[in-house]
């Protein structure tokens, strides 16, 4: 992967005639993981696919380093930027690897097989995932989640230095939720990725973001470091709902609380019987 900074400037992005996204602008720098929340319809993944060629620019202008992205070929921009997608169909009659395998694409030869580099990766982008000792299982055997984790190492099977990411963490269990954090830290950290990811759970923004950019009704209402963003005013304005936001003494990451009608009630409360 080599660093590359993906910029979109001033982006105007529509369904039809209505317009979702209005003049937001949005970097995604080597090295650091930049978050993009936001309540449901807010235009967080819409702006996500139209940085990865997927959603018709109305206006404002996309660049890959100093390249203006519509200018480049479909195989050359795969080879810096790749997608992990909220939804994709399994493909039916094809093993686990065969599909991480769809991965190396951008860099294989017309009709060539795997070269032993496009073999190493796919081997490492398994074992990162958890899906390596399910090698030789036919797709359409796998649970949602067990299927989430190998969309993921066909994204990182590509090797790029881009990575873009739509919810990542659903459908998983806790584990592989941590773990699936844990592997966008280490993108960004070891890799010197530049990874933009959707996340509608707020702590998990928090805990592995180096910067938030909070949306709302396809504006921008706040962007920069997760403390200055995920504040109980902005979070209570864009929710419309009461949220408490504090830091953890001990690890200093932030809490978040949305204060719903029952938050009050206590544990010894809820363990009555009526």
């Amino acid at each position: 992967m080599s660093p590359t900074v993906l910029r979109g400037d001033q982006l105007v992005l529509r369904y039809g005639k209505t317009a979702v996204v209005h003049g937001v602008s949005v970097t995604l720098t080597p090295g650091h993981v930049t978050a993009l929340v936001g309540p449901n319809g807010s235009g967080k993944s819409t702006l996500l696919r139209s940085l990865a060629r997927l959603h018709r620019v109305e206006d404002g202008e996309i660049t890959l380093g100093e390249q203006d992205v519509s200018l480049l070929n479909a195989r050359r921009f795969a080879r810096e930027v790749t997608l992990f997608a909220q939804s994709r169909q399994a493909p039916h009659g094809l093993t686990v690897t065969e599909v991480v395998a769809f991965g190396r694409h951008p860099h294989r030869r017309r009709f060539a097989g795997p070269s032993p580099d496009d073999r190493a990766a796919i081997d490492h982008a398994m074992r990162v995932t958890g899906v390596h000792d399910m090698a030789a299982r036919a797709v359409g055997e796998l649970s949602g989640g067990e299927m989430q984790r190998v969309w993921l190492a066909a994204c990182l099977a590509q090797q790029t230095g881009v990575v873009l990411l739509d919810e990542p963490t659903n459908h998983l269990d806790l584990r592989y939720q941590i773990e699936t954090l844990d592997l966008i830290r280490d993108l960004a950290d070891d890799h010197g990725a530049a990874v933009g990811v959707v996340l509608h759970d707020l702590d998990h923004a928090a805990r592995v973001a180096d910067a938030l950019v909070l949306l709302h009704h396809g504006r921008i209402h706040a962007a920069g470091h997760p403390h200055e963003v995920l504040t109980a005013e902005h979070l209570s304005e864009v929710y419309d709902l009461r949220v408490d936001v504090e830091t953890d003494p001990r690890t200093g990451r932030l809490r978040i609380d949305p204060v719903g009608r029952h938050s009050a009630r206590t544990r010894t409360t809820l363990g009555k019987k009526p």
